[in-house]
């Protein structure tokens, strides 16, 4: 390559060093925090053979030369390592780390992004709310100080929008509600779990108040992912979302403890892959048997800190707080 190849090449960082001293600004607030309250800081592998079976979520996979017919996968999330530390006598703790997800670019989207996640023994849904609260006023306080919270439970949200309840009603009403054409209900299969993914975030998400934080709590017991079911009604789970606007910031749980469950939404999970031909991949052996060995009580959540650093700088698009764009 010669010299004037060089002048075509667009090698400049996409944000400059201002940028990068703000965001480590902001990163030092966050550890700050964490250390306050005394919640100790981790680090586990990117790379694993082993993957989340989440049917919304697609794993990057990759080889490696010492053993190529072995596959490996990058993390979408520190999750199984720091429960599994939690499962060995580990307190609270917290990661920043990047994480990998597949079929992800966009506004509000990244294929490679970091991630804040953390875990909090003996927290309930309340407390790790205004944990995950905190964190992101403190972050975003520069351009949105004293930011209204709206508390707002899932079947609330779709009987206030939509006068529809999410648990109750049934699928064929859910169905005739998106009102999708045919290509799109055959991709769908008929998943009720699904179609009300599609109404939250088409038709309730985008009347969430911009300038506000909107948690979403209790959702379907049918969408708890790895939280436990409340306490007191067998149709929730102890799970919640925190929005700006529409843009999802954070996802967090009350964790779910018990084994035989957890093998079931993982079994679950992966039926669910066959029927949508997606890839089956292989499951976290070791966390399984944490859980086994017995997961303390405890509440966790996951933060995108890219989207929470795009609101800090008043931004609309993701890539406009990066330095590079994986390419």
């Amino acid at each position: 390559m010669n010299n004037d190849d060089h002048k075509h090449l667009n090698w400049r960082p996409l944000s400059k060093y201002a940028l990068a001293k703000r965001r480590a600004q902001k990163i030092a607030l966050i550890r700050n925090y964490f250390q306050e309250n005394k919640v100790l800081e981790v680090n586990t592998p990117i790379l694993s053979t082993s993957a989340v079976s989440d049917i919304n979520i697609e794993s990057i996979n990759t080889n490696l030369s010492i053993n190529p017919s072995e596959e490996f996968y990058l993390q979408t999330s520190p999750e199984f390592f720091m429960k599994r530390m939690l499962a060995d006598g580990f307190k609270d703790i917290f990661q920043i780390c990047k994480v990998f997800r597949d079929d992800e670019l966009g506004r509000l989207h990244l294929p490679e992004f970091t991630m804040i996640e953390w875990y909090r023994l003996n927290f309930n849904l309340k407390n790790i709310i205004n944990d995950a609260l905190s964190i992101i006023m403190l972050t975003i306080n520069n351009q949105y100080p004293n930011i209204p919270v709206e508390k707002i439970s899932y079947r609330d949200a779709f009987l206030k929008y939509l006068n529809i309840d999410p648990v109750t009603a049934d699928t064929e009403k859910i169905i005739m509600l998106a009102n999708l054409d045919t290509s799109l209900q055959l991709k769908m299969d008929n998943d009720r779990n699904q179609y009300l993914d599609f109404l939250f975030a088409t038709r309730i998400a985008k009347n969430f108040k911009q300038r506000e934080l909107t948690v979403v709590y209790h959702y379907p017991a049918d969408q708890a992912a790895l939280a436990r079911i409340c306490p007191n009604n067998n149709d929730l789970a102890d799970r919640f979302e925190i929005f700006f606007g529409n843009v999802e910031l954070a996802n967090g749980y009350v964790e779910l403890t018990d084994f035989q469950e957890t093998k079931k939404r993982f079994q679950n999970d992966q039926q669910l892959r066959r029927n949508q031909g997606k890839k089956i991949r292989p499951l976290d052996e070791n966390f399984i048997a944490s859980i086994e060995f017995g997961l303390p009580d405890c509440a966790g959540v996951a933060l995108g800190f890219d989207r929470l650093l795009m609101i800090s700088e008043g931004e609309a698009n993701i890539q406009s707080v990066q330095h590079f764009i994986s390419k």
